[in-house]
C-alpha cells in the first residue's frame, strides 16, 4: 500500500531478522515477542507471563519497575549512544565521504531498532490468549521508552535531512519519509502497524484534499474467515492527520487534529482485484474518511496509538453486535 499510495518508508516485513548476528538472535511473533536485539538473549523477564503483586508502597514500586525493566533500559542507552554518535560524527567530522557513509548507514540503524519498538509496542498493547498486557504501571513504563526513541531518531533523520545526506519526500521510494515504531495484537485477527512521519507530509501526493497533512500512518492487517490455511488476509490504513484551519489572510493557521482512514477512489482496491489497473494506473488517488477529531493540540506519539484502539475497539464491538443481532433475527425467522 505504500508504494499504491506513494508512500515511502522502511518497509514493515524488515521487523524479522536473520536467525543469526555477530551478538544475538530473535525471533518474532504473536505469541512470543522478542526480547532481545543486540546484545546476547537475556531470559524473559517473569512478568511477561505472570503479572507481578502489587507492591506494599510507593518506593517498592519504583524498585520493583527498575528491576523489571532493567535489560531494556539498557538497550535503550545503547541505542540512544549510537544515535547521539550518528550527530556527532555528521557535526564534527570534516570527512565528507565519511558523513556520507553514515548517512548510507543511517537507515540500517532506523531498521536495526524495528525488533525493540517491537517488543515494546507488542508487550504493552497486545491483548491475545498468548499475550496480556502487564500491569499499568509496566505498561505505561514501556510505551514511554518507544515513546523516547521514536523522538530521537525523528530528531537524528531531519538533522541529516537538513545537511541533504537523505531525502524525506514522501514520493522518494529512496526517502525515509517515516520509519517502523513496532506492531501490535489488537485481538487474535487484527494486528496494528505504526510508522511515524519525520515531517508532516501531504496526505496524497496530488494534495488532495486540500490541506490536509500526515504525521502517523498505521497499518491494520486483518485476518478472515475461520483459523486455519484458508484465512485471508487484508489491510486497513488509518492516519494521525491534521487540517490548517483559516484562509491566505489569517496571519496564524492553527491545525485541527484527527484520525482516519484512507478510502480508496481510484483504482479501488475494495471492488477491483485487477493488477493491470494498478501497474497502469500512474498515481493512485484516495479520499479521508475522518473518524475522530481531536483538537487543536498535536497528540503524542503513544497518545495517538491509544485513541487509534478504542476506535478500533468500538468499531470491532459495534461489528460484532451487528452480527449478533442478524444471527438472532435469522434465528427467529426460521422458527
Amino acid at each position: 500500500m505504500a508504494a499504491e499510495q506513494g508512500y515511502s518508508c522502511l518497509a514493515e516485513g524488515s521487523v524479522d531478522v536473520p536467525a543469526y548476528s555477530p551478538e544475538g538472535s530473535l525471533t518474532l511473533s504473536p505469541c512470543s515477542p522478542g526480547l532481545c536485539l543486540i546484545s546476547p538473549a537475556i531470559p524473559e523477564p517473569h512478568w511477561l507471563s505472570s503479572a507481578p503483586p502489587p507492591p506494599a508502597s510507593p518506593s517498592e514500586m519504583t524498585v520493583t519497575l527498575e528491576e523489571l525493566l532493567a535489560p531494556i533500559t539498557e538497550k535503550l542507552k545503547y541505542l540512544l549512544k549510537k544515535a547521539e554518535d550518528f550527530q556527532t560524527y555528521l557535526l564534527y567530522s570534516r570527512d565528507r565521504m565519511q558523513k556520507e557513509q553514515f548517512a548510507k548507514a543511517m537507515p540500517t540503524f532506523l531498521q536495526m531498532c524495528q525488533p525493540y519498538f517491537h517488543h515494546l509496542e507488542s508487550t504493552a498493547r497486545s491483548c491475545t490468549p498468548c499475550l496480556r498486557p502487564p500491569q499499568e504501571p509496566v505498561r505505561r513504563r514501556l510505551l514511554e521508552i518507544s515513546q523516547q526513541l521514536a523522538c530521537q531518531l525523528e530528531q537524528l533523520v531531519l538533522m541529516y535531512a537538513s545537511f541533504s545526506f537523505v531525502s524525506l519526500d514522501d514520493t522518494d521510494p529512496f526517502s525515509v519519509s517515516c520509519f517502523f515504531c513496532g506492531k501490535f495484537w489488537l485481538n487474535e485477527s487484527h494486528q496494528v502497524s505504526i510508522f511515524r512521519y519525520c515531517i508532516s507530509a501531504p496526505y496524497t501526493a496530488a494534495h488532495v484534499p486540500h490541506n490536509l497533512y500526515k504525521k502517523m500512518r498505521w497499518n491494520l492487517g486483518i485476518l478472515e474467515g475461520p483459523a486455519g490455511r484458508n484465512q485471508t488476509h487484508r489491510t486497513e490504513y488509518y492516519f494521525l492527520c491534521f487540517r490548517d484551519t483559516g484562509d491566505e489572510t489569517t496571519v496564524k493557521m492553527q491545525k485541527l487534529w484527527s484520525i482516519g482512514r484512507w478510502v480508496p477512489v481510484e483504482p479501488d482496491s475494495e471492488h477491483n482485484s485487477d493488477v493491470l489497473s494498478w501497474i497502469l494506473c500512474r498515481q493512485p488517488k484516495g479520499d479521508y474518511q475522518q473518524l475522530l477529531t481531536i483538537g487543536f493540540e498535536e497528540p503524542s506519539h503513544t497518545s495517538a496509538t491509544d485513541l487509534l484502539v478504542q476506535l478500533l475497539n468500538v468499531q470491532n464491538s459495534g461489528l460484532l453486535n451487528r452480527e449478533s443481532s442478524g444471527q438472532g433475527s435469522s434465528g427467529e425467522q426460521g422458527q
